[in-house]
């Protein structure tokens, strides 16, 4: 890969990689991080990648780096954001966006992963399964399980609105 590749990269791809870790943390700063994160190891590697596999290894690089943050917070709790909840439960007609920025939220990190992948990304089962290290037919259930549990928490749309 040349460093015309490595900036067409950057080009094309940071939007997504964005996209896909605020989806996945729901904080502006740490997504950056992520996405910085996944172009500085794509640069420590930049004669290993191929150019034509470049968005697969940096969604895939993007997922660990996810993985990790999220480890990492799991470790330590913030007491401003538990309050933060608490001050905001009253509220008239609650936002779409916030509802299933709230049901993602209560995905396992894995299944959080494949179905933005799939629904947000639109990454077909196969390149999903390469991504993140999975075999298809755990893709598919995860994908599977994670729907239901969406629609489980978000009910029918009467309910929400």
């Amino acid at each position: 890969m040349t460093i015309s590749d490595y900036n067409a990269a950057v080009d094309a791809h940071a939007d997504g990689i964005y996209r896909f870790a605020l989806k996945h943390l729901r904080d502006t700063d740490r997504a950056k991080d992520v996405v910085q994160e996944s172009f500085a190891r794509l640069w420590m590697k930049v004669d290993q990648v191929d150019a034509a596999k470049v968005k697969s290894y940096l969604f895939t690089t993007a997922h660990h780096a996810l993985v990790d943050d999220v480890r990492k917070g799991a470790r330590s709790t913030r007491l401003e954001d538990h309050h933060d909840r608490l001050q905001h439960t009253q509220q008239d007609q609650p936002d779409l966006k916030e509802v299933l920025d709230a049901a993602l939220a209560t995905l396992p990190a894995i299944q959080r992963s494949v179905v933005l992948l799939r629904d947000l990304e639109g990454y077909s089962y196969e390149e999903i399964a390469e991504l993140v290290n999975l075999n298809l037919a755990q893709v598919k259930v995860y994908i599977y399980r994670g729907r239901t549990a969406l629609k489980e928490y978000i009910g029918h749309l009467e309910s929400v609105l």
